[in-house]
């Protein structure tokens, strides 16, 4: 994979300040035995889930969604919502979790998301969420893991 464009997205509107993380870097050998087939394509070349597949969809337990990759928060329970769309959704981000990058994959101009720490491909984030930032981080479950509160 070459070298990535990407822009830190900072705290959310309620979020509060915290430190940028320090990259996280591993050999694709190293990706490859750290993470399942499936998580390996969606984290390190950007595929995506079949939507409805993942656990995360109806986890709603209080607590962090984080990388499956690093394990860096990305995500908190409170702002998690039913998108209806088959992947877990989120109208906010804890603070330097996310970076974006544009993608025109399909043709069209869409934003990817990625983890901050290891620069894992997340899912893409949508102006059609709801209130109070109206947008939608659209995930692949199998890029996250939750973590209890």
């Amino acid at each position: 994979m070459g070298v990535l464009a990407l822009r830190l997205s900072g705290a959310g509107p309620s979020a509060a300040v915290a430190a940028t993380p320090a990259p996280f870097r591993l050999s694709d050998a190293e990706w490859r035995k750290r993470l399942s087939p499936q998580a390996y394509a969606v984290l390190r070349q950007a595929s995506t889930e079949y939507p409805f597949t993942s656990a995360l969809n109806t986890e709603h337990r209080s607590g962090t969604f984080r990388c499956a990759g690093c394990a860096l928060p990305l995500f908190a329970s409170a702002t998690k919502f039913d998108s209806g769309t088959g992947w877990p959704s989120f109208y906010d981000h804890l603070p330097n979790a996310i970076a974006e990058r544009l993608d025109a994959s399909l043709g069209e101009d869409r934003t990817e998301v990625r983890c901050a720490r290891c620069a894992g491909h997340l899912g893409h984030v949508f102006n059609d969420g709801p209130k109070p930032t109206g947008l939608r981080y659209c995930m692949n479950g199998v890029a996250m893991k939750f973590a209890a509160a």
